[in-house]
């Protein structure tokens, strides 16, 4: 850059020349019209509105010019670089335009899809069945006892009243942990935990078991070599048959609906004296299938009636065995099935569907019951 030199014609300098400043001014604006995205953009105006660009070094020469040729030559790179930035402005504003649209359409989020990409999970329905079986019974004072799934002898068999000979007792029904002689079995049933609760609670004693039981069964559509009982006890002063049916049918109401009748039918138990087997009326025809020209009912296969499971009296030398005087106390128990419960309620129609683990099977269930 030069001194100031008054006999300094500014049309003379090139960088000033009017064809100069046009051409300069041209080619930005022939730049940014070619910009396609925002990051040309900033390239076009780093190289013609930056402090290099050829109208920021043609400004400089400005001082170099005489007093008179400067307001001339300022108006016209003025009138040149007012030009530029316009046209970057109008072309930054298209440009953010064209990208919040693009990112509308690239980035649309369809609000119909699933919001939740995790697969739920669901509890299994026998888990839920038998804690809410256990409910009823906790509703009504009852609490909840639990035992070893392996168990010795004494506690599965002899405390219950089952003499050595005793059909259960063999292979065909047990399963033996080694062999008959190690005196351990996979528990047939949760009376055991009867036992146990009875040698380990004060009196008076109300309690339920829920648990898995062993069995040598073959898997079939109603049948299974583990399933799941819910048994309950009741050993106190002046307890009848009474208290039982009574402690069943509000059983039977909160797990199948009010209004249903129950009956027992003689039968027989090592561990109670009198025995029963527990029905209950069929919580679909409620009975009315069985009467003269009653539609059929597939749930109680026209029956009216459906069995539940055993219960009775607690046999005194079950008290005996356990401590207990049966001259003073009483009781009363029964056995459910957890499956068989899960059946009636949701009609369930295969063991297999329990045990196989099939996801397509639990998660209708959800989360309870």
């Amino acid at each position: 850059m030069s001194a100031p030199n008054k006999s300094y014609d500014p049309v003379e300098v090139t960088a000033l020349s009017p064809q100069e400043l046009e051409r300069a001014r041209d080619e930005a604006l022939a730049a940014i019209a070619a910009a396609g995205t925002l990051d040309d953009l900033k390239q076009v105006r780093l190289a013609h509105a930056g402090d290099r660009s050829p109208l920021a070094l043609a400004n400089r020469e400005i001082g170099a010019l005489p007093p008179a040729g400067r307001a001339e030559a300022g108006k016209r790179i003025g009138a040149a670089r007012g030009a530029v930035g316009q046209a970057l402005k109008a072309r930054q504003a298209e440009l953010e335009d064209e990208r919040d649209q693009r990112v509308l359409v690239e980035e649309t989020v369809d609000v119909t899809l699933p919001w939740d990409r995790a697969p739920r999970g669901a509890r299994h329905p026998l888990t839920t069945t038998q804690e809410r079986m256990a409910d009823v019974f906790v509703s009504m004072g009852f609490e909840v006892a639990e035992g070893p799934e392996v168990e010795a002898e004494w506690f599965n068999f002899d405390a219950l009243n089952f003499t050595p000979d005793h059909p259960a007792r063999t292979m065909q029904d047990t399963f033996f942990v080694g062999s008959e002689e190690t005196g351990l079995v996979m528990r047939t049933h949760t009376s055991p935990v009867q036992v146990r609760s009875l040698l380990s609670r004060p009196l008076p004693v109300y309690v339920v078991m829920p648990g898995k039981t062993f069995r040598t069964d073959e898997l079939d559509a109603t049948h299974s070599p583990v399933f799941h009982q819910l048994e309950g006890l009741a050993v106190d002063e002046g307890l009848t048959m009474a208290d039982l049916r009574g402690g069943i049918g509000v059983f039977v109401e909160g797990m199948f609906g009010e209004g249903l009748k129950t009956r027992f039918r003689p039968s027989y138990f090592p561990f109670t004296e009198p025995s029963a087997e527990v029905d209950m009326q069929c919580f679909v025809c409620r009975g009315a299938s069985a009467e003269p020209g009653g539609d059929p009912c597939r749930t109680c296969s026209s029956e009216g009636w459906i069995e539940l499971g055993g219960c009775g009296m607690v046999n005194p030398r079950v008290l005996v065995a356990c401590g207990v005087d049966p001259e003073r106390y009483s009781g009363w128990a029964f056995g459910l099935g957890v499956e068989r419960t899960l059946m009636f309620r949701h009609g369930v129609e295969d063991m297999h569907d329990m045990v196989e683990g099939d996801v397509r099977f639990t998660l209708p269930f959800g989360m309870e019951i």
